[in-house]
């Protein structure tokens, strides 16, 4: 039996659309509880988006019947104008090539070399927290996750004044581009004063301060073994190096995606450690059992279950990558529902996450949850990296980095909660907003 998808008029769009640049997600949630898990938007006259938290049209469209759907302009062609045509904003025989070329550098084995750097550089930055006052903490987590990146992908290749010109540009560009997406009536404006070429020049710039960092790593006779010497020795099948240029749109892709995601899901990690102290103790006396930081890194992060479980369940409520986009290549059908060739849908992953017929109490910090035995029952409608052949290449990279991280913090410090409610600011991806926690140094003696 054929179902017509609920339709939501271009003046409703229209007279909610200030509140939808603020925050869209309340506006996407009243429309999910008034027409179910899936309703088309229309966005213009001609143009119309299906908005989705059907997890199982999430899991068909992501796993299941994947070579049917692509990645829809936002991501291949807004996005690319500022990052290029890396893995993220790539599609077809150009991703496939990259993704086979590019997976090898991510494995576990590879990964493993860079945790005594990625832990040098978590420890230097929590050397700064101070104690006893209210602290934001995503400014201190953006900058530990992008220095991670910058000294996983070139170890101490890139200067102060380099690093800061890639961030500055990386989170300027991402404003611009949330404004274009949800203020498409405002094309016109962004092209004719400027604005976009003006973030085209910031991109840019940025790909020239990589070019000289690659130059300089091509004259040099040392070897790090760091992601830039992996990615530079990278062959593809028929024996040749990836291009210059091609190496610098992989690597703004993973400037973006690799510290963006870990800095928010941090963010809120700690502040969800803040309100429920109770599993910092879990942590901690994990932690103590595991013989402290006297073991093998990769045997620490393998073996940190209570601090895995803790990050899976702040993704669940938060989840970095909120929306996953896809437009179908052919016309396809799904439980009932038609779906016109060159259909855009958009999956909310926010909601799918929160949904009441999937998960027991979703609004509730629940880590146990995903205790080994129970996670597997989840991974039909779980989606913190994405699913399928497009799921995150960084996802180990990423947990690692958090484990790490989350371990030394919580050794190191009491997380005191001082705010009631978690906010949360949704850009590209889903940011916190007003992070504030307090921290007290741990009485060692008292562990």
């Amino acid at each position: 039996m054929q179902k017509r998808i609920p339709v939501v008029s271009l003046p409703q769009f229209l007279l909610h659309s200030l509140d939808i640049l603020k925050n869209p997600l309340p506006f996407h949630l009243d429309n999910f509880k008034r027409h179910g898990d899936v309703f088309r938007l229309k966005i213009g006259f001609k143009n119309s988006v299906i908005f989705s938290r059907d997890a199982a049209l999430a899991e068909y469209v992501l796993q299941k019947n994947w070579k049917n759907y692509t990645k829809s302009p936002i991501q291949t062609v807004d996005l690319a104008k500022y990052l290029g045509k890396g893995l993220l904003t790539s599609e077809g025989e150009h991703w496939r090539r990259q993704r086979k070329l590019i997976q090898p550098a991510f494995h576990k084995k590879q990964l493993a070399k860079l945790l005594g750097s990625i832990e040098e550089t978590i420890i230097e930055a929590l050397s700064g927290v101070e104690t006893g006052i209210t602290t934001d903490v995503f400014p201190i987590f953006n900058d530990l996750a992008f220095k991670t990146v910058v000294r996983s992908l070139f170890s101490n290749a890139a200067s102060d004044e380099e690093i800061a010109q890639l961030q500055h540009s990386t989170e300027m560009n991402q404003k611009m581009l949330v404004k274009e997406l949800r203020q498409p009536y405002l094309g016109w404006y962004f092209r004719a004063s400027g604005k976009i070429e003006e973030h085209i020049k910031l991109a840019e710039a940025s790909k020239a301060i990589l070019r000289d960092i690659i130059i300089r790593r091509k004259k040099s006779s040392k070897r790090y073994d760091d992601l830039l010497d992996m990615l530079l020795d990278a062959r593809y099948d028929d024996g040749s190096a990836m291009s210059e240029e091609q190496l610098i749109d992989e690597i703004l892709v993973l400037f973006v995606a690799g510290h963006e995601t870990t800095a928010n899901t941090l963010s809120f990690t700690v502040q969800l450690l803040a309100h429920h102290p109770e599993w910092q103790k879990q942590i901690l006396n994990e932690f103590e059992k595991m013989g402290n930081s006297e073991q093998d890194l990769m045997q620490l992060v393998m073996s940190s279950q209570i601090v895995t479980q803790v990050i899976e369940e702040s993704m669940r409520l938060y989840p970095p990558a909120y929306f996953i986009d896809r437009v179908n290549l052919e016309a396809d059908n799904f439980n009932g529902f038609t779906l016109e060739k060159g259909s855009s849908l958009l999956f909310s992953i926010y909601e799918i996450h929160r949904h009441p017929d999937l998960w027991e109490s979703p609004e509730k910090f629940m880590p146990e949850r995903f205790k080994s035995d129970k996670a597997r029952n989840y991974s039909s409608f779980y989606f913190p990296f994405g699913a399928g052949p497009r799921k995150c290449i960084g996802n180990n990279f990423a947990m690692f980095e958090m484990i790490l991280t989350i371990v030394q913090l919580v050794s190191r410090f009491e997380i005191v909660r001082v705010k009631d409610v978690i906010e949360i600011k949704p850009l590209i991806t889903l940011k916190p907003k007003n992070a504030l926690v307090k921290f007290r140094k741990r009485n060692l003696d008292m562990r």
